[in-house]
């Protein structure tokens, strides 16, 4: 791994919509457990939409944690690449927020900045309610969610400490 790469971390989703608000959970677990190097930048997006362009476009390698809105038990992990997230063979409309993802990953494409690689780890939702907090079904798969995403940066040679 290329420590000069610079690799993102980009949680999406909104706190005020139950399990919506997963990928911002994921990003605040994982500032509070590790200590990440300095190639590696992590973000709570929100529902920034279009504000994202900046830190997706300063990236080589984006991974992004939401959910996603398919026909599975609610807590399922899926894991798309950058070539799911192009070939438009994933539903368009996978969060209320996810086209706008998608639509700005475009726009960074077209401006010729795009990140090299983005790969999106996301779950099905149980709760899309108006709440703060996720479900007890998505509970245990926040450990889950960011597992996957640890061995996804060790094939990168990222390996964080424990805070």
């Amino acid at each position: 791994m290329d420590n000069t790469q610079s690799i993102g971390i980009l949680g999406v989703g909104n706190l005020l919509l139950a399990d919506e608000g997963f990928g911002v959970h994921a990003i605040n677990r994982l500032q509070e457990r590790y200590i990440f190097p300095k190639n590696v930048e992590i973000l709570d997006g929100g529902t920034a939409g279009i504000m994202l362009s900046p830190f997706i476009e300063s990236k080589d390698i984006l991974f992004v944690i939401d959910v996603v809105n398919m026909e599975a038990p609610a807590g399922t992990v899926y894991e798309f690449s950058s070539q799911d997230l192009n070939s438009g063979t994933i539903q368009p409309r996978m969060s209320p927020h996810q086209v706008g993802l998608l639509e700005i990953l475009d726009l960074c494409q077209l401006r010729g900045k795009a990140p090299s690689r983005v790969e999106l780890i996301a779950t099905v939702p149980a709760d899309l309610s108006t709440r703060i907090g996720l479900s007890p079904a998505l509970l245990p798969v926040l450990d889950k969610v960011i597992e996957r995403l640890l061995q996804r940066l060790q094939t990168f040679g990222i390996m964080p400490k424990c805070s």
